[in-house]
């Protein structure tokens, strides 16, 4: 007799949608959280205020079919790598749960400052992503579709200008994306993995061609 397949979290239903998704006190605790722990903090040389990023990674995940643990540990993920490391990790696990600061510490880099060297610490990263779990890695892919739409938004504006405010520079930062968007894709297929490969795509076309200096034909 055929085994009956189980529904995943983020499975439709006959209509095509998604299952309702409850968000109770535990989500608002760490939206609070996360704004305090965070406050004073902004976007890489910008003046928006850094909880903007993370309530857009716990948007893309909710709108992805995640639930109220993978909501939450949108909003912590960068709450080790850049307020207190392992005590930090602590923290999260005490105050919701293994499986939120799971995967907040598999969407962290960095542990200790001052931070490894960039290149060394991506590198690890990756590695790490290809093991890590599929709630981790949602997480992490809603991550980096946001920050491939933030460098798109300011490098229509900016222009190659923008690549200074990087460690990896335009290289590197390139290098980076595009191989954490082969690793998504190897094995993830959902509404954040395609359209981070179409950022992608959309970032390689605009920076292969730069823009002239003012005045040049």
């Amino acid at each position: 007799m055929p085994t009956r397949k189980t529904k995943t979290r983020t499975s439709r239903n006959t209509k095509g949608l998604l299952p309702s998704i409850r968000l109770g006190p535990r989500f608002t605790r760490a939206l609070v959280f996360a704004y305090r722990k965070h406050s004073g903090q902004a976007r890489k040389a910008s003046t928006i205020p850094y909880i903007a990023h993370l309530m857009g990674v716990a948007s893309l995940v909710l709108e992805a079919g995640g639930d109220e643990d993978l909501a939450i540990a949108a909003l912590l993920h960068d709450v080790v790598e850049d307020c207190g490391g392992h005590p930090m990790l602590r923290q999260v696990r005490r105050l919701f749960g293994k499986r939120v600061a799971e995967i907040v510490d598999g969407c962290t880099d960095a542990y200790d400052i001052p931070k490894p060297p960039w290149r060394e610490r991506k590198e690890s990263y990756i590695r790490r992503l290809k093991k890590e779990s599929a709630d981790t890695r949602l997480v992490s892919a809603a991550d980096k579709l946001n920050n491939v739409r933030s460098i798109l938004a300011d490098y229509r504006a900016l222009g190659e200008s923008v690549w200074s405010r990087f460690n990896g520079g335009r290289d590197g930062t390139l290098w980076y994306y595009r191989t954490l968007r082969d690793e998504f894709s190897r094995k993830d297929k959902n509404r954040i993995t395609v359209d981070l490969d179409l950022g992608v795509q959309e970032l390689e076309s605009l920076t292969a061609c730069p823009p002239h200096p003012l005045g040049e034909e």
